[in-house]
């Protein structure tokens, strides 16, 4: 049985925003399971929709904010703005899981199905608010709830072993190979050389104090190298 424990008008104050076509904003909030066989009464489609939307804001918000990265770089970027780990903690930070319409209980669903259940109605929430209100309404919403995070999007150069993975996968869907081509020093007080390997693109070099230091540094250099990441010190 579905558990609604606050109404539409609450969610509407939460994020801001009036939307006037009810059942599609109540369509947003629905799950698969409380309308089992038909897209047309659950968030799927709206989702389709606001994860486009979604996709093209930020990614022009990066366009101005970095207007010297690389491709690479804004995508990198771009995908950690917009992933599900971030759209979940937009639904968290909104209180969404008080408002979705579920077969069961949705609270009870653990782990990355519960992530996900949560980055959908967000995505889907954005393109009902997309659809009422235009363009417009949907970037004041991304702005405002992706404000912090797109100020502080230069942390989505993650280690750079990560974001050295997934240049590698899109350009040529290799996964990077660290080497040990040198240790020197006494035990206590090591240096590694770790050369980084990837099929069609010119190796790179790292050096640190432990094996993980010296990768990192060997995908920092590849990343610079390739213009992937741009040299901010």
């Amino acid at each position: 049985m579905a558990r609604v424990e606050h109404s539409l008008t609450d969610l509407e104050k939460r994020i801001g925003i009036t939307v006037s076509n009810k059942a599609r904003l109540e369509r947003a909030l629905t799950h698969a399971s409380l309308k089992a066989g038909s897209t047309a009464k659950n968030y799927e489609r709206l989702e389709f929709l606001g994860d486009r939307v979604l996709g093209l804001v930020i990614a022009e918000r990066l366009f101005e904010m970095f207007p010297h990265a690389a491709e690479g770089d804004l995508s990198l970027r771009l995908n950690s703005l917009v992933s599900a780990d971030a759209c979940a903690d937009i639904a968290e930070e909104i209180g969404l899981a008080d408002f979705i319409r579920h077969g069961g209980d949705v609270k009870r669903i653990k782990g990355s199905q519960s992530k996900n259940i949560r980055a959908d109605v967000v995505e889907a929430l954005i393109a009902a608010i997309y659809l009422d209100g235009g363009l417009d309404a949907a970037r004041d919403f991304i702005e405002r709830f992706w404000k912090s995070r797109l100020a502080g999007s230069s942390a989505a150069r993650r280690d750079a072993k990560t974001a050295l993975q997934e240049w590698a996968h899109l350009k040529t869907t290799e996964t990077p190979r660290y080497e040990v081509v040198d240790r020197t020093g006494p035990d206590h007080d090591p240096m590694f050389t770790v050369r980084v390997v990837i099929d069609g693109v010119k190796p790179g070099e790292g050096a640190g104090r432990s094996k993980r230091l010296a990768e990192q540094d060997a995908a920092t250099a590849v990343l610079l190298r390739e213009g992937v990441w741009k040299d901010e010190t």
